[in-house]
């Protein structure tokens, strides 16, 4: 754990500094700015890669979805953690960069960041300060998991499989049809396209639903089943 923490301390931010002092030697003629966005975006794509790679091993590792369970899925939650650290930095350092370049105003402050980074800001927290002990800290019962799992569902439902027929009814709702009217008034690859889109996230949310029934199947309740 303190080991794999320690190498993401190091390897993200010395990636980055390796990257700006590479493009700063072999593109001279490039400004700080340029060469620290574009080492910020190879960092990320670098990470992109990794969580990517690790996910697909995961999956390919285990059989069960639900109960399933890799050394890797641990490790790479602590490996994780300074990379946030470092990406809010990152961030931070990029609107500076660009602040100071456009000679508008005074100089990015602390709180102008925050306000204007608020979203992204509050992913990285998240991430740091719910998902972290989360997955790490075995509270799979605590209340905060629970709260978790339904905000989870939740959030999922709604942005994911309610905007379809969101969708649907907004243009029947311009068009003067009823929500029932509209697949029938609209291409058909489009009802097809989406039919494609919808099916993983159904897929999805019925694994999130069962994992929601095994986090909540107290022992008690198996016993009176």
């Amino acid at each position: 754990m303190l080991l794999t923490l320690a190498w993401g301390a190091l390897f993200f931010p010395g990636l980055f500094a390796l990257c700006t002092w590479a493009l700063r030697r072999s593109r001279p003629g490039w400004s700080r700015t340029d060469c620290v966005m574009i080492s910020t975006r190879l960092v990320s794509s670098v990470h992109a890669v990794l969580a990517t790679g690790s996910g697909i091993v995961i999956i390919r590792s285990c059989d069960d979805v639900i109960t399933g369970r890799h050394w890797l899925a641990r490790e790479y939650v602590w490996f994780l953690i300074p990379y946030m650290i470092y990406d809010s930095y990152a961030m931070y350092l990029c609107d500076w960069c660009r602040t100071r370049d456009q000679n508008r105003g005074p100089s990015l402050t602390l709180r102008n960041f925050l306000s204007r980074n608020r979203l992204m800001i509050t992913h990285h927290a998240v991430i740091l300060f719910v998902l972290v002990p989360v997955a790490q800290l075995k509270q799979q019962h605590t209340l905060l998991y629970k709260v978790n799992g339904i905000l989870t569902l939740t959030t999922f439902f709604c942005c994911r499989i309610l905007l379809f027929p969101f969708m649907y009814w907004s243009y029947g709702r311009q068009q003067g049809l009823s929500l029932l009217q509209v697949p029938f008034s609209i291409p058909f690859y489009c009802n097809m396209a989406n039919a494609f889109l919808i099916a993983p996230q159904l897929y999805w949310f019925c694994l999130l639903c069962r994992k929601a029934v095994r986090l909540f199947d107290t022992p008690q309740a198996k016993k009176d089943g």
